[in-house]
């Protein structure tokens, strides 16, 4: 009993010491002043501002297709630099490149690269290569495998079109027969000129010799910038302020507190002992959270909060489905430690499965996807390997520690003696009619709206619009701006959709106002509101029509990494399941989710901005693990029916009702924390919460109601066709 009880106590003092250095470091901190790792997480523009630059494209004959290359260019940049970066073209001949988390623009254009006039000329000065055929180039290092030198070797990878690898062969032909180099001209300066050794008849080669990897680095970056198209220069830098306000940022950690809180109570009400456990190792999750955050510098948006609250209910639900199994054994007769460690067992592959499916579709967006994508996919990828050890470990020391202690008996874990004898799948009619309903209503409005215009309510993100620069003659918040300015905006523009944002030039009177793209007439209005208004000089009002934030290469790269991601999820359920329905029908689920959230979107005529993505991507993370975790109860089942004593139907009705309490709680937690931020938050935090509110509760539904509906009569089909 002692060794028991000493091992209990040593487990207890570990996990708790364990929390307590966690939040030390993210809440306090070693450095000299003492802020933690949660005032060093990045935050993006939306939450704490950044800088601004605008270059202006030289020359006459710039043309459209150019500027859109050079946008994209620079993007890819940008997207180094951060990948919350947004980069959109202003006019007709100006870029501006947004850059979350920095202070300090000088620092940004310097590391950024002003773009200037790349070219590679030959030893007569003739020009045989210009920035149209270079794709990119990337610093490198290796150790050779052959030769006397063993030598690290510092190299940048030069990647060419199919035009540019047709010229550079002839160029590297010629000069290869008489030893001749090429020079690499960046604004009139050589910057390089390695040696041609032999033909080059391929789309990458090597430049070689670099004395170290900083200046691979700097030349593949001078290579990059400089092979923008067009010939830029900068004519404004600006350090801008958050477009949403302190306010979103404070309101949204108070809203993640109470709900947090929340969530905890329940927890520890209705799973006793290991609600108390699994409410410390959720703590231990949130502090590992903020300082693996600030530790790997991902920039935090209202993306990556979307990223956060699906990794917290994931985290949750592992914990649930492990202290379901632990009632169920108790109420088989187990005793409690037997219990303990056959929950643990028993729930595995159900959280695994469910994690692993929802990390390949981070790994994959992240991999394929841009911006917005990519940073949810980063933060959806960190909260979800940290939530299975905070579910799977963690939970597992605080629990046992509990129990050597002396906390043995059967009341302090619960008990489930009866499970619910719901006729699911008898329902099915009328879960499919009303789903089909809803699926059909959402195509059907989006066909109609496609035939009058634009199919959804697209902010300026998508669309582009009209940016505003004024001078105030007087200081103001972001909050009254907002209020005021930006209120008087929309009435006199009749601007009814809620498409304005705007924030403020760092240490100025300025703020910068977007806008769907104005009229003429617009243009006038507003002008002269401003002037009575607000007392705006007329030489304090700048406009500029402006492109979409979100460009047609990152809409392909977020519909090519979804539809990837998907594949990649459905290849493994097929694998880890042996069963390709079960497989489709968590797809087909998945699909109807996102066209119920999409109806919401049409019906209440939401704005469809940049958060919408990682809106629909955390639906489909949800569904995907939610549905997930019935098919594994299903396929348990179907091994332990193996002398076909309870038919398909009992089955699947037995999986479900058994994981009903699971379905309920997870949607209720995630949807705790959820609506504690629509409640609190501020309008354009609320307008993100909304949507997930409809996908948590939809996915919740689906779940139950849909996806072993789907299964069920797709494997009885078939066995149909089989016995015919």
């Amino acid at each position: 009993m002692r060794d028991s009880k000493g091992s209990g106590a040593l487990k207890l003092l570990f996990g708790l010491i364990l929390l307590g250095f966690m939040a030390f470091v993210a809440f306090v901190g070693f450095d000299t002043p003492q802020y933690g790792s949660l005032y060093d997480v990045d935050l993006g523009l939306d939450l704490a501002g950044g800088v601004s630059i605008t270059y202006e494209a030289e020359g006459d004959n710039v043309d459209s297709t150019a500027m859109a290359d050079a946008k994209e260019k620079l993007r890819k940049r940008a997207e180094a630099y951060s990948t919350e970066a947004s980069v959109y073209l202003e006019g007709s001949n100006r870029i501006c490149v947004d850059i979350p988390s920095v202070k300090d623009a000088n620092k940004v254009l310097k590391e950024l690269g002003t773009p200037g006039k790349l070219e590679f000329k030959d030893p007569a000065g003739n020009i045989v290569l210009n920035p149209t055929h270079i794709k990119n180039a990337e610093a490198a290092s290796y150790r050779p495998q052959t030769g006397m030198s063993n030598e690290i070797q510092y190299v940048v990878i030069l990647t060419l079109t199919e035009e540019g690898k047709d010229v550079f062969a002839k160029v590297t032909e010629e000069q290869a027969k008489v030893g001749g180099y090429i020079s690499i001209v960046y604004d009139g300066e050589p910057v390089s000129q390695p040696r041609v050794h032999e033909k080059i008849d391929s789309e990458t080669c090597e430049i070689t010799g670099l004395e170290n990897l900083e200046r691979a680095e700097n030349l593949a970056t001078t290579i990059r910038i400089g092979a923008i198209p067009v010939e830029l220069h900068e004519v404004r830098s600006d350090v801008v302020g958050a477009k949403l306000g302190q306010k979103a940022i404070s309101t949204s950690l108070l809203a993640g507190a109470i709900g947090l809180g929340i969530v905890i109570l329940i927890m520890i009400i209705l799973y006793r002992v290991p609600g108390i456990a699994a409410s410390l190792a959720l703590l231990c999750y949130v502090t590992m959270m903020i300082v693996v955050l600030a530790g790997f510098d991902i920039t935090l948006t209202l993306p990556g909060i979307a990223g956060m609250i699906l990794s917290i209910g994931m985290a949750v639900d592992a914990n649930v489905i492990i202290f379901a199994r632990i009632k169920e054994e108790i109420g088989q007769g187990a005793a409690v430690r037997t219990a303990i460690n056959t929950g643990f067992a028993k729930a595995l592959s159900a959280i695994v499965d469910g994690n692993v499916t929802t990390l390949i579709s981070a790994i994959i967006l992240n991999i394929l996807g841009s911006g917005t994508v990519r940073g949810f996919a980063q933060t959806l990828a960190v909260g979800i390997i940290l939530s299975m050890i905070s579910s799977l470990g963690i939970t597992r020391l605080f629990l046992t520690a509990f129990y050597d202690l002396g906390v043995k008996g059967k009341g302090a874990y619960g008990e489930t003696k009866k499970t619910t004898k719901l006729n699911i799948i008898g329902k099915r009619p009328i879960f499919f009619s009303i789903s089909g309903a809803a699926v059909a209503l959402s195509i059907g409005l989006l066909i109609f709206n496609a035939s009058k215009g634009d199919m959804m309510n697209y902010s300026i993100d998508f669309v582009g619009g009209t940016s505003s620069t004024i001078d105030l003659p007087k200081e103001m918040t972001l909050e009254e701006i907002q209020n005021t300015v930006e209120k008087k905006i929309a009435e006199t523009i009749n601007d009814n959709k809620g498409n304005i944002s705007s924030n403020k030039v760092v240490d100025s009177k300025q703020i910068i106002v977007r806008t769907k793209t104005l009229s003429l007439e617009e243009r006038e209005a507003m002008t002269n509101m401003l002037k009575a208004d607000f007392g705006v000089a007329e030489d304090g009002i700048q406009m500029q029509n402006i492109s979409a934030t979100i460009g047609q290469e990152m809409r392909r790269d977020a519909l090519v990494s979804v539809a990837v991601a998907t594949l990649c999820m459905l290849l493994y359920i097929w694998f880890r399941f042996r069963n390709l329905t079960f497989a489709a029908a968590s797809v087909f689920t998945l699909l109807h989710d996102v066209f119920v959230v999409i109806l919401a979107y049409l019906l209440f005529n939401w704005t469809v901005g940049t958060t919408f993505i990682a809106c629909m991507l955390t639906i489909v993370g949800y569904s995907i693990n939610a549905t997930i975790v019935i098919f594994d109860r299903v396929r348990e089942n179907l091994a332990l029916d193996s002398n076909k004593k309870l038919g398909l139907k009992d089955i699947f009705n037995l999986s479900i009702n058994q994981t009903m309490t699971r379905s309920i709680f997870t949607s209720l937690t995630t949807l705790i924390m959820v609506v504690v931020l629509a409640i609190i938050g501020v309008s354009a935090i609320r307008d993100f919460a909304l949507p997930l509110i409809v996908g948590v509760l939809c996915g919740g539904f689906s779940s139950v109601c849909i996806a072993g509906g789907l299964a069920h009569l797709m494997m009885r089909k078939k066995s149909t066709e089989n016995n015919a």
